[in-house]
């Protein structure tokens, strides 16, 4: 069975024509399926993007046919729950069967630009599961017709409906490297969507996210109804009673070693930023963090090397605990070099 591998539209570096053509590049060499964050400003001013992911996902499902996937998005007061149910509805219409979303907690450099007070972890989670079962609310009464109400501590929700059904509604995942968060959307979500960074703290996340997952089997999940999607998801469909266990792997590659670690200082040290980058409000800021990052950082958080053997050995790790989609993303700027190497070289090794 062909590994389920995909490529990770970062539209924080990727201009958003750009990112639409990667997405058709990475299929035409094997790559199945594509993620894009959602950024409304970039970790690092160079990087000079923040594109819209369903704008970008709505031209990307016409010139691919794989999955097309939202994650992590956050609701807040840049975008209410309201608004990404709609978003994610039009994008499952346009395109059916292929459209999933995953919500997470949010970060101060995309989501404090409307101002006002920034929560604290605790809150941002408890936000997003509200938000989460919002946008539930919303996608059942698109599927009844019946008009949605919500009041809850962070958002509102007047009598009104979705006036869009795409026959096949999207999962809802929820986007964590938390192992209380993970446990949680098992108890409530479609699935999870992280983003690696040791196969030990993967593996950990996953046995607290099945944890979840049994607790509701026993009728001990949150609040809402299911969509078809998420009936299907339990019950066979997206991702089956396990859920969808969906993960972005960032590296760097290039054809030799100097050259690799180089690309990631340069293009995408954040992963070796050891201040907590969730309360981080402007790129600038960030800059001044990344500049402290060494190589040694790096170790055990992203695999920097030139050998594709190793890195072919690292995607089957996470493959061999469970992950049923893994999506790529080189820090390197030579984006369609990687594409067509890692095509050739890399995926058809690969064991679902």
């Amino acid at each position: 069975m062909t590994a389920p591998v995909g490529f990770a539209a970062m539209l924080d570096r990727f201009a958003p024509a750009e990112a639409v053509e990667l997405a058709a590049v990475a299929e035409q060499h094997g790559f199945r399926g594509v993620l894009a964050n959602d950024h409304l400003q970039p970790w690092l001013p160079r990087h000079g993007q923040g594109g819209f992911p369903w704008s970008v996902l709505a031209a990307a499902g016409s010139r691919t046919t794989g999955e097309l996937a939202a994650g992590p998005v956050t609701a807040g007061t840049r975008m209410h729950p309201a608004a990404l149910a709609q978003a994610a509805a039009t994008t499952a219409a346009l395109h059916p069967g292929r459209h999933w979303i995953a919500l997470g907690a949010g970060e101060a450099i995309s989501e404090h630009v409307t101002g006002g007070y920034w929560p604290e972890a605790p809150e941002r989670i408890g936000r997003m599961f509200e938000a989460l079962e919002v946008v539930r609310k919303l996608f059942l009464s698109g599927q009844s017709e019946r008009p949605a109400v919500h009041r809850g501590d962070d958002f509102r929700l007047e009598s009104s409906r979705l006036w869009v059904d795409p026959g096949e509604w999207p999962a809802l995942l929820v986007a964590t490297a938390g192992p209380l968060t993970a446990r949680r959307a098992g108890r409530v979500a479609d699935g999870l969507l992280t983003i690696a960074s040791t196969p030990e703290r993967a593996e950990h996340l996953l046995a607290r996210f099945d944890e979840g997952r049994r607790e509701r089997s026993r009728g001990e999940g949150g609040r809402g109804g299911a969509t078809r999607a998420s009936a299907a998801a339990r019950d066979g469909g997206a991702g089956g009673a396990r859920g969808i266990r969906a993960i972005r792997i960032d590296l760097a590659w290039a054809p030799d070693d100097g050259t690799a670690m180089a690309e990631a200082l340069a293009e995408w040290p954040i992963p070796g930023v050891r201040f907590p980058r969730a309360d981080v409000r402007a790129p600038g800021d960030f800059e001044q963090l990344a500049r402290a990052v060494r190589p040694e950082d790096l170790e055990g958080r992203m695999l920097v090397s030139s050998d594709l053997d190793a890195h072919r050995a690292n995607i089957q790790r996470y493959l061999d605990l469970g992950f049923d989609r893994v999506f790529l993303h080189n820090a390197g700027p030579d984006q369609r070099r990687f594409l067509e190497i890692f095509g050739r070289e890399v995926l058809p090794g690969l064991r679902a």
